[in-house]
Parts: structure tokens; C-alpha cells; sequence
């Protein structure tokens, strides 16, 4: 059976001057307009579409993907704010989601960006967008381990740092004091769990804790110097955005790297760059 708000393989029921009507199941027949049927179908071939409601409130499929489905969290831009209804957000489709009043938190204006979960609300069986984060999250006690690799979404600024949604189902820390550059809400990123709390609050790292992660960056720098003649025009002093860029790690990590290389005495810093020491092909 189709599934509301989420992505579904459908099959051809029949064709109309409107389009094609996909087997819903249980929904029934759902329409796929014109506008959005492939070119290249097959005989018997199924479509991969997303199901949602039109502007009458009707089942419609499109092939357009959102930037995020039903029961999941995303980070999107305000595109129009109405007075009566609420805020509506760019999720992908040409149908903009609606982020009601009183779902959402804050003044809001366009070209915001707001972090909310997308649902369905069962009063109109609409799809719709919360801000109101806390009763969509696990109660369950999270379980995983020191330096596990997660999906982060930045969702707020405290006090002690930035708090973060955790692979769709917690919310976990950031702290202020550990990272290299400052976070925006609504960033998006790998990032790993430091520990778990007695009380089950996450703390978390934008990069892998210490140095656990210097030898393997030592290595990545090391393959880039050998492969641009031994010459990489970054250093210590370079700015978190190039350091970001390049290998995908703080800074901070990356100086305690090229420190690491430099005890060992495999590379020389000169003019705002890094020269190895005897290269070899």
C-alpha cells in the first residue's frame, strides 16, 4: 500500500489525458500528472514517485524528491510567511510545506531557516512541519558507543554550545569550547557521539575526539603532498573554512596533524604552506 508523505514504487493502474493513475492500494488510485510521468517508462515498469496532497487536499504523486518525508527531521527555508495559516517552507516540491503558528517557535520571517520534523497532522491528514521538536524524539534511553559516527542537525544555540538532532531520534550536544568555528542552525553534518550521560543527555564532536584521529589525517595529509609535488599551501595558520574544505576536519584536528608530522620530521613549514621532507614518488 502507498504511504503518505513518504516514497513509494507504484504500479501503472491506467492512462488518462491527465496522466497515469498508480496503484495506491488501500488509498486507492492516485494520480501522476503529466507533467511528472517519465519518458522512458516500460511495459509493467513500476515509478518511484512521493505521495502527497494537492491544493484541494487530493493524493497526487510526483517524481519531484523532497529534501526530506514524513517522520523525518530537515533544515528549510522560509519562502512565505501568511498571517492567518503560518510559514511556508521549501521542502523540494512545488508545493511548499506549511509550518503552522502554532507549531512553530519564535518570530519568523522569510529567508529563515528553521529546523522542524514533518508529519502528518491527524486532525486534517494534512502534511505539515513542527518546530515543537521534544514530543517527536525517543524516550528510549540512546544507545550508542563512544566515537560512533551519527547524522547531526544543528537546532539551536545554548549557553554551552549547540544543540544538535541526533540521526532523527535524540537531541545531543555540542559544546562551545571544543569547536574550531562557530555552528549555524540548520547545519548539517557527520559527527560523533562522545558519551552517553547517566541521565541519557548525548554529548557529541564535530570531529573524533583527541587524537584518534591524527594518525589517519597524517596519513590523508602526507597522500596529498605526495601527490602535489610536495607542496601543500595550507598551514597552522590558514583558516578554518580552507583547513574545512580541503580535509573535511577542524582545525584543531589539523593542526594537531601537521604537529604530529612535524615531530616526526616529515614536513617543513615555509610561506604560508607545508613542504615534505624527501619526498619520494
Amino acid at each position: 500500500m502507498a504511504e503518505l508523505g513518504k516514497q513509494n514504487e507504484l504500479a501503472i493502474v491506467n492512462e488518462s489525458p491527465h496522466g497515469l493513475y498508480l496503484d495506491g492500494g488501500d488509498l486507492g488510485d492516485i494520480l501522476l500528472p503529466s507533467a511528472y510521468v517519465p519518458r522512458d517508462l516500460t511495459p509493467n515498469s513500476k515509478i518511484s514517485v512521493f505521495v502527497h496532497l494537492d491544493s484541494e487536499d487530493r493524493l497526487v504523486a510526483t517524481t519531484e524528491r523532497p529534501k526530506a518525508e514524513v517522520d523525518q527531521f530537515a533544515a528549510l527555508k522560509v519562502v512565505e510567511v501568511n498571517r492567518r495559516m503560518g510559514a511556508f517552507l521549501d521542502w523540494g516540491l512545488s508545493k511548499d510545506l506549511l509550518l503552522p503558528f502554532r507549531e512553530s517557535r519564535g518570530r519568523i520571517e522569510v529567508g529563515d531557516t528553521r529546523v522542524v520534523r514533518i508529519y502528518i497532522d491527524q486532525a486534517s491528514g494534512r502534511i505539515v512541519a513542527s518546530e515543537r521538536h521534544s514530543r517527536f524524539l525517543s524516550d528510549a534511553r540512546p544507545r550508542y558507543q563512544p566515537q560512533q559516527e551519527v547524522d547531526l542537525i544543528v537546532a539551536s544555540e545554548t549557553p554551552l554550545g549547540y544543540k544538535a538532532i541526533v540521526n532523527n531520534t535524540h537531541v545531543g550536544l555540542l559544546y562551545e569550547n571544543e569547536l574550531s568555528d562557530p555552528l549555524s542552525v540548520g547545519q548539517c553534518f557527520k559527527g560523533y557521539v562522545t558519551k552517553v550521560r547517566a541521565d541519557g543527555n548525548i554529548d557529541l564532536r564535530r570531529d573524533r575526539s583527541g587524537y584518534s584521529r591524527v594518525a589517519p589525517l597524517a596519513e590523508q595529509i602526507l597522500d596529498k603532498l605526495k601527490a602535489n609535488q610536495g607542496r601543500l599551501e595550507l598551514d597552522d595558520r590558514s583558516s578554518p573554512d580552507a583547513v574545512r574544505a580541503a580535509f573535511n576536519v577542524s582545525k584543531k584536528a589539523f593542526k594537531q596533524a601537521l604537529g604530529s608530522l612535524y615531530k616526526q620530521r616529515a614536513i617543513s613549514f615555509s610561506d604560508g604552506g607545508v613542504d615534505l621532507i624527501d619526498p619520494k614518488p
